[in-house]
């Protein structure tokens, strides 16, 4: 039932993304350890590399509203205006970079739910399942 309420959310994020360009709005919704829900939606900008990903708009609130606060889960969740997104769209790399690097720092795992539009929700424990050998500051 969390979970379906997460998704929810993200869903109703989805609706207020801003995606003129690509007419791909993605959703997404942060379950934090105190029960709170911080959303993101993408933003999309004329200049392309200046807009922003729903997942890390959602993650870097959740860092700043709630610092030290541990993330359980971010659902994810996909539509576009020009055809149905029946299978689950999942993150870029810039965002499973960012991501991670929250579970790392909270040394927890952060499970992920990825939704298209309608259809079946992946459930993935852990951000290490969809990025296996992630860069980290051990490397730094």
């Amino acid at each position: 039932m969390e979970d379906k309420l997460l998704m929810k959310s993200a869903i109703e994020a989805r609706h207020n993304a801003y995606a003129p360009y690509s007419n791909f709005y993605v959703g997404a919704a942060v379950l934090m350890e105190n029960a709170e829900v911080v959303i993101g939606n993408n933003q999309e900008n004329a200049s392309y590399p200046s807009g922003l990903c729903a997942e890390r708009v959602a993650i870097f609130q959740a860092g700043a509203r709630y610092p030290g606060i541990e993330i359980k889960t971010v659902a994810i969740t996909a539509t576009s205006k020009n055809y149905v997104v029946k299978e689950p769209a999942a993150p870029c790399g810039n965002c499973r970079q960012s991501m991670i690097e929250y579970e790392q720092k909270q040394q927890q795992p952060i499970r992920v739910l990825l939704m298209g539009e309608e259809g079946k929700v992946i459930l993935f424990h852990s951000l290490v399942d969809i990025l296996p050998l992630a860069f980290s500051s051990s490397f730094l």
